[in-house]
């Protein structure tokens, strides 16, 4: 983390990361994928049950990039044991996310749906959906909390591995859970199928995760006869980590919100939005994965910084060192996010209706379909930049900063002007809401991070 050249740090960190977003994009599109082959109302469903299920990511992945920021933090303040302790108050924050979404799962689903959607065909599906993905939604927090335990320590292959199981399963159960083998006596269970399918890889992927984190990751010991609660540990966790998770879900509430919005034109521009956030996953999440191998690099290093900052000898060229290779991580992420997006936004622009054949569109999905997709797709040009921008301001503690950034990507103005534009000019019209909005989110990010490099790493 502090002596390897960053370019090759980068990539050793971040290509298994983003290999291991492309397996986690796939679980929800291969769902609906195969969903869509029972009809338009079950696709549906497991659109609308996409929100539901971002929000549980947001959650877990909030609290895990404030726990990896602080383990990755004391680990380069050389604390191994405080490190430990830092993993074990994860694990405990971990089970209190599952238990409140259990929670949810078994009370408000039908809320949930009801809201979206007036078609009793579609809430029906959507229950059988989300009554089995939240009560045994442990496999999804644990898997994730385990994977960045091994991203901590910079196990990235060892993470990829975990995930890579977990999508295989999925991908194998799908098709049978969802039709059926009539000569091996396996029914047919449509949405019920798919879910199961999903909840089994997750799991898979967290017994997998947990193995191979008590093997192979020897930096990060879990001592839990040493272990004390520690509400300042927590509070420093989720110093980062609440704006994270507000950020993250932010996404769930814009993308339900936006549901609701579409629903007032047709049900259907609510399906062919779900449709292109599952694709646009494939494009964005590379770049996540990116940024999940920058975190803890920025992290480290600033931790070291600090660390020399206080030995006068070395104050003046290895705290520049260690802010150097801050620098160069933030700019080479930027330069792979931004060549990802391009290819995204070419592909997207070239061929919406080829990307929509996989989801067995009538002929008005692929109309309002093709529309959304090359003009939701735009915004490509300002997204992977921004990411980045406020993953840096997260790393360095300016969470905050993080949070405001994508309240205006994503929140505000967002819904506001996808109202406005569809009062205005009409469904069409509500598409550009988006690319608008993350315009502004990068530029409030630029104006952040250059105040924040003067003040923190130039000093």
């Amino acid at each position: 983390m502090g002596v390897m050249p960053v370019r090759k740090l980068l990539i050793t960190m971040s290509l298994p990361m983003v290999i291991s977003m492309f397996v986690q994009a796939m679980y929800n599109l291969i769902d609906s994928i195969f969903v869509a082959q029972i009809n338009q109302d079950a696709l549906t469903a497991v659109n609308m049950a996409f929100p539901m299920q971002s929000l549980m990511i947001a959650f877990q992945t909030g609290l895990g990039v404030g726990m990896n920021a602080l383990i990755s933090r004391l680990l380069g303040e050389k604390k191994p044991q405080d490190a430990g302790n830092a993993a074990i108050h994860g694990l405990i924050l971990t089970l209190v996310n599952y238990l409140l979404f259990l929670t949810v799962g078994l009370t408000l689903t039908k809320a949930f749906f009801s809201v979206q959607s007036k078609s009793g065909a579609v809430i029906n599906y959507g229950v059988e959906y989300l009554s089995i993905i939240c009560p045994f939604s442990f496999g999804l927090f644990f898997q994730i909390c385990f994977e960045r335990f091994l991203q901590a320590t910079g196990k990235t292959v060892h993470s990829m591995i975990m995930q890579g199981s977990g999508a295989i399963v999925n991908l194998i159960f799908d098709p049978i859970l969802i039709f059926g083998i009539e000569p091996l006596g396996i029914p047919a269970m449509g949405v019920k199928g798919a879910a199961i399918a999903t909840v089994a890889g997750q799991i898979v992927s967290m017994l997998i995760g947990i193995v191979l984190h008590f093997v192979f990751n020897k930096e990060l010991r879990l001592n839990f006869k040493k272990f004390r609660l520690s509400f300042k540990s927590i509070g420093r966790i989720y110093s980062v980590g609440v704006p994270s998770i507000i950020m993250s879900g932010l996404l769930a509430v814009m993308t339900y919100l936006m549901n609701i919005i579409l629903s007032e034109y047709e049900e259907t521009a609510a399906t062919a939005f779900g449709v292109y956030f599952k694709l646009q996953s494939f494009v964005i999440m590379p770049v996540f994965g990116m940024n999940n191998g920058i975190v803890p690099i920025i992290a480290y290093n600033y931790g070291a910084m600090r660390r020399t900052i206080g030995e006068e000898s070395e104050k003046n060229d290895r705290s520049d060192y260690y802010s150097a290779r801050i620098t160069k991580a933030v700019k080479l992420g930027i330069i792979f996010a931004t060549c990802t997006m391009l290819i995204g936004l070419l592909l997207f622009q070239l061929f919406p209706t080829f990307f929509l054949s996989f989801f067995n569109p009538d002929e008005r999905l692929l109309a309002i379909g093709a529309t959304a997709i090359r003009t939701l797709s735009w915004s490509f040009l300002f997204v992977g930049a921004a990411v980045v921008l406020t993953s840096e301001l997260q790393a360095l503690g300016h969470g905050i900063m993080s949070l405001f950034v994508f309240l205006v990507r994503l929140l505000v103005p967002a819904l506001p002007l996808a109202w406005l534009f569809g009062k205005m000019w009409g469904l069409s019209a509500i598409w550009w809401a988006l690319p608008v909005s993350d315009l502004l989110g990068l530029t409030l990010a630029l104006i952040f991070v250059i105040n924040v490099n003067r003040k923190v790493l130039k000093r």
